[in-house]
């Protein structure tokens, strides 16, 4: 009633999200975010209190080459030897994310199956391919930095300033929320 008020741009900071079906009475606000994203594999956790987020723009693949690199193999020792340096690779990757200790890794990338095995073995939830706009939104909620190169990573990069991690599903789709931000 001091007449102050707070100005928001809500194009940066508020986003509505319209889901098919249901009633007015189902909408609320979220101190958080949420967008239409899975898990990637069944084994990991759909619901994790007090997340530590990573936030990374690299791919968890590996990278053959940005222009169309040729490899000529000629026997099946070449075929083997390249399957051990893309596994060399992704071990590498999955260590240097693994170390850090996040609970849950978002990148805007791609994340290969045998990076889902090191990280569904370390009990880590993985959401792949996620826009940069919503990537920045949970960076601003959670305290997260995102991240170009798994080496790089230090510890303040890493977002605990959420309450809740989950994936529901409402009708058919699954949407990721992350709530309970300390500054949403």
């Amino acid at each position: 009633a001091d007449g102050s008020r707070k100005e928001i741009d809500i194009k940066r900071y508020a986003k509505v999200e319209k889901i098919p079906g249901g009633a007015i009475e189902d909408s609320c606000v979220l101190d958080g975010v949420m967008f239409n994203k899975d898990i990637l594999h069944p084994k990991m956790k759909r619901r994790i209190e007090n997340p530590r987020i990573l936030l990374l723009d690299c791919s968890l693949e590996y990278k053959k080459g940005e222009s169309q690199t040729a490899m000529e193999i000629s026997g099946e020792r070449d075929f083997t030897r390249a399957l051990e340096i893309e596994e060399e690779h992704i071990n590498k990757v999955c260590e240097e994310i693994i170390r850090h200790k996040p609970s849950v890794v978002i990148t805007e990338k791609g994340v290969s199956d045998l990076a889902q095995h090191f990280l569904v073995k370390a009990g880590i939830s993985v959401i792949r391919r996620l826009r940069k706009t919503d990537c920045l939104r949970i960076g601003r909620c959670t305290g997260a930095t995102i991240v170009s190169r798994t080496e790089e990573i230090k510890e303040e990069d890493i977002g605990t300033r959420a309450g809740l991690f989950e994936v529901k599903l409402i009708g058919d789709e699954y949407f990721t929320f992350i709530t309970g931000c300390k500054e949403p």
